[in-house]
């Protein structure tokens, strides 16, 4: 897919320590995302042609658990954050009058990260590009809430995280 955005901000120095290139592995995961769905049809806004912009947090289990516990009243850090613009009113009227669509924020903690890559025995790398896949489907208006979505969701996961020869994560 064309005329992406990727905005990355690096609020936790360990990140480039730990993942080097962590830049272009953002952009491969994003691209790959979007090109898997962008034929999906309950996703109409995509059909805009218009500019994709996705807005990229890394941060720390410090940032997150504030941020977890002013937004979601949750008193601990998790792996991910999305904040999605498509949950916002104005969303569809916003498209119409922007020349690109400002699809939402994603932040990812890096000890959690470490901490959950490491018990499940995966590269870091894989586990990041797990996360950043699933806050991109969660900005795109897929959620996991109810099992049915969760199982819909997870689908989507696996087949774009294939697409970049990652395993399933949900496989035990």
């Amino acid at each position: 897919m064309n005329n992406l955005q990727l905005n990355i901000t690096i609020k936790e120095n360990q990140w480039q320590q730990q993942l080097p290139k962590i830049e272009a592995v953002a952009e491969t995961v994003l691209n790959t995302t979007l090109n898997y769905v962008q034929n999906n049809e309950e996703i109409d806004f995509l059909s805009f042609n218009k500019p994709i912009c996705i807005n990229l947090a890394l941060s720390n289990d410090k940032e997150v658990h504030q941020l977890n516990a002013t937004f979601r009243h949750i008193d601990k850090p998790t792996n991910v954050l999305s904040f999605a613009n498509i949950d916002n009113e104005n969303f569809e009227e916003d498209i119409k009058l922007f020349n690109e669509i400002e699809l939402g924020d994603i932040i990812i903690a890096l000890e959690t990260m470490q901490r959950e890559a490491a018990e499940k025995n995966i590269s870091l790398q894989n586990h990041f590009c797990h996360l950043f896949t699933h806050g991109i489907l969660h900005l795109l208006g897929f959620d996991h809430i109810e099992d049915d979505e969760a199982e819909y969701m997870e689908d989507f996961e696996v087949n774009i995280l294939k697409a970049m020869n990652i395993a399933n994560p949900y496989q035990e």
